[in-house]
């Protein structure tokens, strides 16, 4: 029945469709979250330790959910997962306190890891398959869909629509979109290169998946930073209106998403080193920026050079993870998700910590270090080069 409705896209299409649906699911919570903190009544601290609850529950998903994942499908996962992490968004609108939003968040968190392995996986499938590099511009996707719905988002607070009536909506909207985009969507075949073996529940990093973390930490740090902190970055260091801060969460999506879409040609052409130096630099100017931009103008050009700055970190990161062949792709793609993806998830939630103390801009200035860490590591990129498909 579904199949009959969905529409006609072809692979790798599809491959972005779920990625966008992915992120479009649960993007319109973060443009809301100074609205929710007061509602909530909360300190930063506090908001931070409720957010944490997600993060727990990717890391337990990325952990042991790989048999699973395998034994559902990714069919059944792309059509099930993307409609139910909006569910879980709109109820977190309610919490009353960090605890409630804790508890709320961690089946959400249970959901967004799985469906993260999923998309990283058919995204590598499709990409051997067709000869050609997509996994940037999938992850584009992902940043188009968290942008929409920081659009939406920016929308609906410039109109005075409350959070908990947007979040509503976004659970039908994510469902409609979910049969059309994904409703005849067919799991790609696994690589014919693919290393054997069964896949363990806890996929331990080696060495090169932890050198891989490391290149990648700045940017998913940074990036959640932003997509958690800088709605109340823009209300308490710049004085801004509720739709300014959803603002923030928008520009920054979708100068991550513009760049994220046509990176691959530049990879291709300048090595995934050079294209990672090159924006690694541009991250720390853009964090510099945020830190000390004396107006909102000035802080939204800082959130859009920290979106293009932590475009391809990750991507770049999940591609040479895959490729590797000292294990199957879905152990070491699991490794790095569950190691790096969760600093995504959890780091930005503690910088509440740091923002209650210090305040909301040193949460963005604690970032530096780390972009010299992902400079310093970047050469572990020259052994990802691209392998073409065999022809038939």
């Amino acid at each position: 029945m579904i199949r009959s409705v969905g529409l006609e896209m072809s692979a790798h299409r599809r491959v972005f469709a779920g990625f966008f649906l992915y992120a479009f699911g649960f993007g319109g919570f973060f443009p809301r979250l100074a609205e929710l903190q007061r509602t909530m009544d909360v300190s930063e601290g506090q908001l931070g330790l409720g957010l944490i609850g997600a993060a727990v529950g990717t890391l337990v998903s990325l952990s042991f959910g790989g048999r699973l994942i395998e034994r559902i499908g990714h069919r059944r996962m792309l059509l099930v997962v993307p409609p139910a992490i909006p569910v879980w968004y709109a109820l977190a609108a309610h919490a009353q306190g960090p605890l409630a939003l804790f508890l709320i968040l961690l089946p959400a968190g249970l959901l967004i890891g799985a469906i993260e392995v999923v998309v990283n996986l058919e995204a590598d499938r499709v990409e051997h398959r067709e000869g050609r590099r997509i996994m940037n511009r999938a992850h584009a996707f992902w940043s188009f869909g968290f942008f929409g719905a920081g659009a939406l988002g920016t929308v609906c607070a410039r109109l005075g629509m409350s959070p908990q009536w947007q979040l509503a909506l976004m659970v039908p909207l994510t469902l409609v979109l979910t049969v059309l985009l994904l409703g005849r969507f067919e799991a790609a075949p696994a690589r014919s290169d693919d290393h054997g073996g069964e896949t363990p529940h806890f996929a331990a990093p080696t060495l090169g998946i932890m050198a891989l973390v490391a290149l990648s930490l700045s940017g998913l740090v940074l990036e959640g930073a932003g997509f958690d902190w800088s709605a109340i970055y823009m209300r308490d260091a710049q004085g801004a209106p509720a739709y300014l801060g959803a603002l923030a969460v928008a520009t920054g999506a979708f100068a991550q998403a513009v760049t994220r879409y046509l990176a691959d040609r530049h990879v291709e052409r300048h090595s995934p080193v050079v294209v990672a130096r090159v924006l690694l630099g541009v991250l720390g100017a853009g964090n510099l920026i945020v830190f000390f931009a004396p107006n909102a103008a000035l802080a939204l050009l800082g959130f859009a050079l920290m979106g293009m700055g932590t475009s391809v970190l990750f991507p770049l990161a999940m591609s040479a993870a895959a490729q590797r062949r000292d294990r199957p792709a879905a152990v070491n793609v699991a490794a790095l998700a569950q190691t790096a993806f969760v600093s995504f998830m959890l780091a930005p939630p503690l910088l509440g910590l740091v923002a209650e103390h210090a305040g909301i801009r040193w949460s963005f200035g604690v970032g530096l270090p780390l972009v010299l860490l992902s400079f310093l590591v970047s050469g572990v990129l020259r052994g990802g080069a691209m392998r073409a498909a065999p022809k038939a």
